[in-house]
């Protein structure tokens, strides 16, 4: 059986237990058609000669899932690719103890999970994988509807109504002015009258007793 046959089929039949050794970047990624993802995946051991394997998983984990290899990274020979990999849009380096997978100008093809794995033998060891997904549109996230508070009633008291008078026009004070005059001059006759008639008594007194 060729190596990358029985890596495959060894890739079904370890059903992805993921451990702690490999730790992945945390999912679920959701991004836009031909942007850049970078996925890391950190190794917790120190190992010399090193193959970190990346895998892909188009479907949901079950006993039946396919396992599509990327590419690994060898210490000694550098990055390897699978067969129909477009090597122009996916990388793979590392960086002291992290493994990155780096795609460029995604594709809604180039969703599902993605695995790291190295093998020690008798064992894989795989990380516990990133989910990816690439969409056209992005969802937009639907703001939080404001709950209106029903605004309190304010009882005001009725205005007294004030009853104002007519204003004091030319015509009204001349009617006043009139009005005292009249009672002057009445006043004024009322005297003179009662002076004439009390010295026509006490003229008539004094004609009485002469």
């Amino acid at each position: 059986m060729q190596p990358r046959l029985w890596l495959l089929l060894a890739a079904q039949l370890a059903a992805l237990r993921g451990s702690s050794v490999l730790q992945q970047t945390r999912g679920p990624i959701q991004v836009q058609t031909n942007q850049m993802v970078m996925l890391s995946c950190e190794a917790k051991i120190s190992l010399s000669n090193i193959r970190v394997y990346w895998l892909r998983q188009r479907q949901a984990p079950s006993s039946d899932s396919h396992h599509e290899f990327l590419a690994l990274w060898d210490s000694t020979k550098g990055t390897i690719y699978g067969e129909d990999v477009e090597q122009e849009k996916l990388t793979v380096f590392r960086d002291t103890a992290r493994f990155v997978l780096n795609l460029t100008r995604v594709k809604p093809a180039d969703s599902g999970i993605y695995f790291c794995m190295i093998i020690r033998s008798p064992e894989l060891i795989f990380g516990e994988g990133t989910q990816l997904s690439v969409v056209d549109i992005l969802p937009t996230t639907a703001q939080p509807t404001k709950k209106s508070t029903p605004k309190k009633k304010v009882c005001r008291l009725p205005k007294p109504v004030t009853h104002e008078g007519p204003p004091c026009g030319p015509l009204t004070l001349s009617l006043l002015v009139a009005g005292v005059l009249v009672l002057l001059v009445s006043l004024g006759v009322a005297i003179h009258l009662h002076c004439r008639q009390r010295r026509a008594r006490l003229r008539f007194i004094k004609q009485r007793y002469k």
